[in-house]
């Protein structure tokens, strides 16, 4: 008997809950509005929105052009002296109703974050209660955080679409309590739906939020270059990031730019393959489609036949399907490591990046299979991808400089410590790092030879959360870090005594720990 779509995720029931919820979102044909001048308006021209999950259309996304654009960021900028004069007593009790109200609806983004990004309900609700609780934190302790700093004024936020709740909301709503207005674009690849439901929430609130949909090539010039702009915070990949950079070289205004850079893991005389094997299977969460996602396996060569019998056994047991099936209405959801990548878009790209490293001479050591008992019979499977690994990968194929962003890892062989320094270092920078080693004080000796911004010994590091600063270095990261106090003092100005710490053209100020 095949499976079906659980009742409680149906996309039309989802759709009932969004109009009940936060009718003021659409227009009166039912189509999405932006968010600017306070109100929800300018359809814009709807440009028809696919759900990787399986292919249907689930909504069209509001697509503003340069001059709407321009209106919203005027309007937002407008918002903000009254704003950065409101006490903070006033918005830490308007950023806490935002929270209170947004609690009854984390079940609801959940699912959207199913349709909309591809994620399974696990990863959806970590990614709403991670931005829920997060911004609590900071409600709880702005005062100590904030002290005598300052608003910036005007923030604007270009994120990519992977954690539209825990990266972009939880910037939005920590940026909003330190006193400033917000502008943020949504993703054109995803989560404009949740995103508009929770800005609705917020500016219900009284909080000063603007959302805008539309082209980056052409709404970036306003959300980056112009005046009214106070800030910017971006995350995505190096080839926009390193635009905006250039675009923002002739500005003075302070910026958070997150870009891609090959996170590594590098193994050396090394015995604790069940702890590897777990970190393993970790490393595939919402198929690797992340920022922080360790992609390349830097092994000493003596030790890969041990690596390889943990890495087929470990990735074997992953299952990769639609996380909305089931056999029967009231079963749970399934326990899936993750489904399809964004889009078929890149998915083929994926696919590309393997074939041009097997031509390039690199042997591939892992294929997996989707099992047809995971996906509804004739169903659109073109966004989903099985976990794949090659070894050998030359410097000649694309892959070894790229992230992939997405279920492909990548071994390379090494006979000297040195060598292992050299792979681990290939993309100039990097996010975070690791190294596994029975000799934690060699690991952790060789560790600060390697350009990340943070390094595990023996475990997988991530972005944190709370109190756990996050940046990168080399072309990784451009300005400001974020995170904990560090978050706060990126979107406001303290005394000339006080520097932003962040990777800077002239310098790099790191904080003691990361």
């Amino acid at each position: 008997m095949p499976k079906i779509i659980a009742p409680e995720v149906e996309f039309s029931k989802l759709l009932s809950d969004i109009k009940q919820a936060t009718p003021e979102i659409f227009a009166p044909n039912g189509g999405y509005l932006n968010l600017l001048e306070g109100q929800w308006q300018e359809p814009g021209a709807p440009r028809p929105f696919h759900s990787p999950i399986d292919g249907s259309e689930i909504g069209s996304l509001p697509m503003l052009k340069h001059d709407e654009a321009l209106r919203a960021v005027r309007s937002a900028k407008g918002e903000s002296a009254t704003w950065a004069a409101t006490g903070l007593d006033e918005r830490r009790a308007k950023v806490q109703a935002c929270l209170d109200q947004l609690r009854p609806h984390l079940d609801l983004i959940s699912k959207l974050l199913m349709w909309e990004i591809g994620k399974t309900y696990k990863l959806g609700f970590n990614d709403i209660d991670r931005c829920i609780e997060g911004v609590q934190w900071y409600v709880d302790n702005i005062e100590r955080l904030l002290g005598e700093r300052r608003p910036l004024g005007l923030v604007s936020n270009i994120a990519s679409w992977n954690y539209p709740m825990s990266v972009l909301m939880h910037a939005v709503l920590v940026q909003v309590l330190c006193g400033n207005a917000v502008i943020a674009k949504t993703p054109t690849d995803g989560g404009f739906i949740s995103l508009s439901v929770t800005f609705a929430i917020a500016r219900r609130c009284g909080l000063p939020v603007t959302l805008v949909s539309g082209p980056g090539g052409e709404l970036s010039d306003v959300l980056v270059k112009d005046p009214a702009v106070d800030c910017l915070s971006f995350v995505g990949g190096r080839y926009n990031g390193r635009n905006i950079a250039d675009a923002l070289s002739q500005e003075h205004k302070r910026y958070m730019l997150e870009m891609e850079g090959v996170n590594t893991y590098g193994i050396w005389d090394y015995s604790q393959w069940d702890s590897l094997a777990d970190q393993l299977a970790k490393g595939y969460d919402y198929g690797k489609q992340r920022c922080t996602a360790y992609v390349r396996w830097v092994v000493q060569r003596d030790l890969f036949p041990q690596f390889l019998e943990t890495y087929t056994k470990a990735i074997g047991s992953l299952k990769v399907g639609n996380p909305t099936l089931v056999d029967h209405p009231g079963d749970k959801l399934p326990d899936l490591a993750f489904g399809p990548v964004i889009n078929a878009t890149q998915a083929k790209s994926l696919d590309e990046l393997f074939d041009n490293a097997s031509k390039h001479g690199a042997i591939p050591f892992y294929q997996g299979k989707l099992d047809d008992a995971l996906f509804l019979p004739g169903q659109d499977r073109s966004a989903y991808r099985a976990p794949r690994a090659l070894v050998g990968l030359p410097r000649q194929a694309e892959l070894y400089f790229k992230e992939p962003f997405g279920p492909i890892d990548s071994v390379v062989l090494v006979d000297r410590v040195e060598e292992l320094v050299g792979e681990m270092n290939i993309s100039n920078g990097a996010l975070v790092t690791a190294l596994g080693s029975d000799d934690e004080k060699w690991a952790t000796r060789t560790g600060k030879e390697l350009r990340a911004f943070k390094v595990g010994i023996n475990k997988l590091r991530s972005r944190g959360d709370r109190d756990e600063v996050f940046g990168g270095l080399g072309e990784s990261w451009k300005g400001a870090f974020v995170g904990g106090k560090l978050l706060v003092e990126a979107v406001t100005q303290g005394a000339p005594t006080q520097p932003v710490l962040g990777n800077y053209p002239d310098a790099v100020l790191l904080p003691e720990k990361a």
